[in-house]
């Protein structure tokens, strides 16, 4: 089974408004951007990647949680952070049954994730790519 499917079957699993909620999230996530894939880890969990971990979705037992790997370093201007995340990496939703998605505010939350996503990988980048020209400088002085 691919991590689509894997994912598909957890949603068709969980009966309750708890499936309704992860089926909208993913939607929303996936609409923000073509080129996210998804993904299947850490025993059960759906995961939206692009250059990077963008977030987790995990239906616990009272709500439904989307955590982005990033998420301390993201804008947050609609407030959709809630749960009491404080580290210096990840931030989460939380949403529990009759809470509403602010959708358009999700696929921006969700740009931006791809943008550090994309800026950290840049940088990664860099330092070869200094050093290949440092390299051609060379040769061309010998």
């Amino acid at each position: 089974m691919n991590p689509s499917e894997s994912i598909d079957r957890l949603i068709a699993d969980l009966t309750n408004w708890r499936g309704k909620t992860l089926a909208r999230l993913r939607k929303s996530i996936r609409a923000a951007d073509r080129e996210i894939v998804e993904e299947w880890k850490w025993m059960g969990s759906p995961v939206w990647s692009r250059d990077g971990i963008i977030a987790v979705g995990d239906a616990h037992k009272s709500k439904v949680k989307l955590t982005f790997a990033h998420g301390a370093h993201l804008p947050d201007p609609d407030k959709l952070f809630n749960a009491d995340d404080r580290g210096n990496t990840r931030r989460a939703i939380d949403l529990f049954e009759g809470d509403k998605l602010d959708e358009r505010a999700l696929k921006d939350l969700v740009r931006a994730a791809i943008d550090y996503n994309q800026s950290k990988s840049k940088k990664k980048k860099a330092p070869a790519a200094a050093r290949a020209k440092a390299r051609g400088s060379k040769k061309s002085r010998a």
